[in-house]
């Protein structure tokens, strides 16, 4: 596979939050409730957090990291509660009123391809949705995952390992090997320990133990 530029991307990522969207049109309020993979955040406030993302350019995130001292987890606070709706179906109307945005705190885009790639599955898996993302778009973000601790610490989470796709061209490091679909070898290294139950080979148990809380 050719690797992208990163201005080639964001035609993915759009694709992938109109794609969220569509899923999370027919949710019911017992499953905006439901409790994500990611921490303790709930479906809806995952939602939430993909819609300050796609709001915030590079001067308005210094301003409020600034403004959390620093303090990512009271910046992504914050900026939830900023973009969380008065009902689940603001949430989701806020949500698509960004989808197609190309604002972006930094222009690592495969970033934040990984962003909602990441957090799509976050809220699919803990509620049963099928959709996979594209093998080609979550290679672009394995790739940018296995090269550097970003967001989360997922070039560290596969220092080691030999990681190979096994329904793709991905495929990266030296040493035990773990194997598995693209996707669930993405969100082992973004740390998710559930998609570590996809995988096999004998690198597994270092990777899940790895896996720390997102």
């Amino acid at each position: 596979m050719v690797r992208t530029g990163a201005s080639d991307l964001w035609p993915a990522v759009h694709a992938e939050r109109a794609a969220l969207a569509e899923d999370l049109a027919g949710l019911d309020e017992e499953q905006w409730a439901e409790q994500s993979l990611c921490g303790r955040w709930s479906v809806e406030e995952v939602v939430a957090h993909l819609t300050a993302a796609a709001s915030l350019g590079r001067l308005r995130w210094l301003r409020s990291m600034l403004g959390a001292r620093f303090d990512a987890d009271l910046h992504n606070q914050r900026r939830l509660a900023e973009h969380r709706g008065a009902t689940p179906v603001e949430t989701l109307q806020r949500f698509r009123a960004v989808a197609g945005s190309r604002t972006a705190p930094s222009k690592d885009t495969a970033a934040w391809l990984g962003e909602v790639v990441v957090h799509g599955q976050d809220i699919r898996r803990p509620l049963g949705l099928p959709r996979t993302p594209p093998v080609g778009t979550v290679t672009e973000v394995a790739r940018f995952f296995a090269s550097r601790d970003f967001a989360v610490a997922s070039r560290s989470a596969a220092e080691g390992l030999h990681l190979v796709a096994t329904d793709g061209p991905f495929e990266t490091g030296a040493g035990p090997e773990v194997r598995g679909t693209t996707l669930a070898l993405t969100l082992a290294m973004a740390g998710r320990a559930a998609y570590c139950d996809d995988l096999t080979g004998e690198g597994v148990p270092l990777l899940r133990f790895r896996c720390t809380p997102a």
